[in-house]
């Protein structure tokens, strides 16, 4: 279905913007001004089918009603006080992951990048503190994505991201994801001497590297090898956590429990909040060792609130679930009809991706463009893989949509 026009339309001055604001995104050429469940409108009133739903954020797609009301109730009431009072509304957040399996304690802040920041400072006073390690390193895989921000950019093992950014930060290392055997050489190699090696971090599901999911035998293997060295063990579920694979954590896909998670995306349905949490065994912060001013606040902590229990009471997990196997099936039925162009299609829940075959020219970003101007929104996971992670509100005729638009655009 091409972009539906709306009697709804302003002029957006896109010269302006551009002289304004640092070009940091390579961004499309619409203004999005403008969404209600899973669809969003732009500047000239066209429609699309958002698919991309603020890069995996949107949990529950636009302006949805326990939002809007969780919002507007708290705002109204107190909406910043900063950390340094007690916050009741950060408290009843912290009590709902903790009794649901994401740990036993938590700090709050603004974006995935700042909870993998908290994460690995934890690992780092952990491993001096309680391992004895001078110099604490921290193992990460090739293809990672870990955020922008100079430590979690140096964890992250995409060479692209920390181009130009040198000095990085020292005790990084990388292996390859889902490899073993390489874990345990790069380990012998890095305590050869002295004891370095205090963290792990892993994502269960590789998001930016290409919706690349975690093999359950190798998580299991690193998950005993922590356990025997006393190594922490650290998912990043920014991407694959609050429902979007088709269980609350994504680490449940892998039946192993990490010693410390990160969340943010779609904890708070597309307000800024992040958060790291960890066993009580390794809760070694104390007073003054990290902060942040907004993170946690009345406003955000009463939204992701909304988006959890929401989550729960109309079993949007189940949704996402079961509208991820409708994805893929009506995919995978693509494939088998192009010959060449779609190499596979996987991944968990609502995070699919696309790898495009050897006989589709164009990138994935050619596709979303072109995906685009038909009316659906999605958005790359590196060169050659499309990735398409909608509101886990979506329903079957929405997904029936967005397969039959990727059928003109991919063929």
């Amino acid at each position: 279905m091409a972009p539906r026009p709306s009697s709804e339309s302003l002029d957006f001055d896109f010269a302006a913007f551009d002289r304004d604001v640092m070009a940091t995104y390579a961004r499309s050429p619409i203004a999005l001004v403008r969404g209600a469940g899973c669809r969003v409108w732009d500047s000239a009133g066209r429609g699309y089918l958002d698919f991309a739903a603020g890069i995996a954020t949107c949990t529950l797609g636009h302006a949805h009603p326990a939002l809007i009301e969780a919002v507007t109730r708290q705002i109204g009431r107190l909406h910043h006080v900063s950390n340094l009072y007690y916050i009741p509304e950060q408290g009843a957040l912290a009590a709902w992951l903790t009794a649901r399996g994401a740990g036993e304690r938590a700090f709050f802040c603004n974006s995935g990048a700042e909870a993998n920041e908290a994460a690995i400072k934890l690992a780092r006073k952990y491993g001096r503190t309680r391992l004895g390690i001078a110099r604490p390193a921290v193992i990460s895989a090739v293809a990672s994505f870990h955020g922008r921000t100079l430590a979690a950019v140096t964890a992250t093992g995409q060479p692209r991201y920390q181009q130009d950014f040198d000095p990085l930060v020292p005790g990084f290392h990388h292996v390859p994801f889902n490899d073993f055997p390489a874990l345990v050489a790069a380990i012998a190699t890095l305590d050869r001497d002295e004891r370095t090696v205090a963290a792990i971090l892993l994502e269960p599901l590789q998001g930016e590297g290409g919706i690349r999911p975690g093999d359950p035998t190798y998580f299991a293997q690193v998950r005993a090898l922590c356990d025997e060295r006393g190594i922490l063990l650290m998912f990043d579920e920014v991407q694959v956590g609050v429902g979007r694979s088709g269980t609350l954590w994504g680490h449940e896909q892998l039946g192993v429990k990490p010693d410390v998670l990160t969340l943010a995306k779609g904890l708070a349905g597309g307000l800024p909040i992040g958060a790291m949490l960890c066993r009580r065994s390794c809760d070694v912060f104390g007073p003054g060792d990290h902060g942040s001013t907004f993170g946690g606040n009345p406003l955000v902590c009463a939204a992701a609130l909304a988006v959890l229990q929401t989550l729960e009471q109309d079993a949007l997990i189940a949704n996402a679930r079961d509208r991820g196997e409708q994805l893929r099936a009506g995919l995978r039925g693509l494939a088998a009809g192009l010959h060449g162009k779609i190499a596979e299609v996987r991944g968990w829940g609502l995070i699919v991706g696309v790898e495009l075959g050897a006989d589709q020219p164009r990138s994935a970003a050619e596709l979303a463009r072109a995906a685009q101007l038909e009316g659906l929104l999605t958005v790359p996971a590196g060169p050659r893989v499309l990735r398409l992670v909608p509101p886990l509100i979506v329903s079957a005729a929405e997904v029936d949509e967005a397969v039959a638009i990727l059928a003109r655009v991919l063929g």
